[in-house]
């Protein structure tokens, strides 16, 4: 399909990881697309039929052709010019780049490629001008690109400097209508945590307006992924989080998440609330758990109890999923494992089943509260006050892979492009 202006519609993907190359399976079996260019930016294997292995074969998913067409499908990367390294891969011509690593070297121009979707984990920085030091993401701008989609979240380095004006955190189904074709050049998808768990964070704080949220936090079971090693290394200089070097393979890593700063970016109200966030890793390739504990003032009702419980929480959910989340958040009632959401097209998957609240009392010392002036405690009864809050404790599953963060990661990509035409 071409755009309204008659010309083809080309990607560029940099990088062919594991988001990379996951991309590429969206894009060549969704068609919006009439041409992808992947930039490897390095030699692979012996010859071209290396890099076709590489796209074809996963060792999560399987085989491209069965996973997404089925047991009975037939392979569907091939080489069609050696020379000019062009494959087809689902009926969708690729051309593989293999020279540049530094971006502003790619060439998208001569490749028609308006926008580029960065995956390399490389260049975080919004900052960083064209010209740096071993690339930026600005360097596909200078490459020619029109837009530039990060795969992960913005890292300004030294954390001195604001993100320019120009750049701008978006996830799909949260506020992704917020692109301004005009003003936005370098974008974020954030990451696959913060995509999960804004899904999440977006039903309660839309249908839970008059309860405080009081605290919140989460903590991610989360798939390996390749900044781990396979067998314990030997941490490089500086390193802060030394668990990192120990094997994934038999290890559960405690270590740090962006998520909760990241989450502020396209939820701007949870900066209300002291929102802390943790990962640990668990030896699993893909399929990812968010456990997300909420503390909010709630009400009693005559009968005695809780305004806020876990019908109401599930129920939230329920017509999220039907609503304004449809095809984002699935809502169930099952009670699964990973390997029954892998590869399942949502942003995250409510596991009902396990939606726990709990509602007690505080005592609450007025004269502790700044602002609370005196003459107002001395004629209450007590400077101590009673007030119920409810602790919710909510489960999402997302996969960190192709599931979750590839599909939303894809559908920002086409939103952008189409505001292109």
């Amino acid at each position: 399909m071409a755009s309204t202006n008659g010309e083809a519609r080309t990607l560029g993907i940099n990088g062919l990881g594991r988001i990379g190359k996951l991309t590429l399976w969206h894009h060549a079996d969704r068609k919006y697309f009439d041409r992808i260019v992947v930039n490897l930016g390095r030699e692979v294997g012996r010859d071209l039929d290396a890099v076709c292995g590489v796209i074809e074969k996963d060792s999560t998913y399987g085989s491209m052709h069965r996973f997404l067409y089925g047991v009975n499908a037939a392979p569907c990367v091939r080489i069609v010019d050696r020379g000019r390294r062009l494959l087809e891969v689902a009926s969708v011509p690729v051309t593989i780049l293999q020279r540049a690593r530094n971006p502003r070297d790619i060439g998208w121009r001569e490749h028609g490629a308006r926008v580029v979707v960065d995956t390399t984990g490389a260049f975080n920085d919004p900052t960083a001008p064209a010209e740096a030091d071993g690339g930026a993401l600005r360097g596909h701008l200078a490459a020619g690109a029109e837009k530039v989609i990060n795969s992960a979240a913005f890292k300004v380095k030294g954390g001195a400097r604001a993100v320019p004006e120009d750049a701008v955190t978006l996830i799909y189904g949260i506020n992704h209508e917020l692109f301004d074709p005009a003003r936005h050049g370098v974008l974020s998808a954030a990451s696959c945590t913060t995509t999960a768990l804004a899904h999440m964070v977006k039903p309660l704080l839309d249908h839970l307006r008059d309860s405080a949220v009081i605290t919140a936090s989460m903590s991610t079971v989360h798939a390996a992924t390749n900044s781990q090693s396979v067998l314990d290394t030997v941490p490089k200089a500086g390193a802060r989080d030394l668990r990192r070097s120990r094997s994934v393979l038999n290890s559960i890593i405690l270590t740090s998440t962006n998520a909760a700063s990241a989450l502020e970016q396209v939820i701007p109200e949870i900066r209300e609330v002291g929102f802390m966030a943790d990962s640990v890793r668990v030896p699993i390739p893909t399929e990812s758990l968010i456990i997300l504990n909420l503390t909010l003032q709630s009400r009693i009702t005559p009968e005695g109890e809780s305004s806020i419980d876990r019908d109401l929480l599930n129920r939230i959910y329920r017509d999220a999923s039907e609503g304004s989340q449809k095809g984002l958040l699935v809502y169930s009632e099952e009670q699964n494992v990973p390997m029954d959401v892998m590869g399942m097209r949502a942003a995250v998957v409510i596991e009902a089943a396990e939606t726990h609240t709990r509602t007690g009392f505080v005592d609450l010392d007025l004269c502790q509260v700044p602002g609370v002036v005196p003459e107002a405690i001395d004629k209450l009864p007590s400077s101590v006050i009673r007030v119920p809050v409810t602790h919710a404790k909510v489960f999402g599953w997302y996969d960190n892979e192709y599931g979750s963060y590839t599909n939303m990661l894809a559908d920002l990509t086409v939103h952008v492009h189409s505001r292109l035409d």
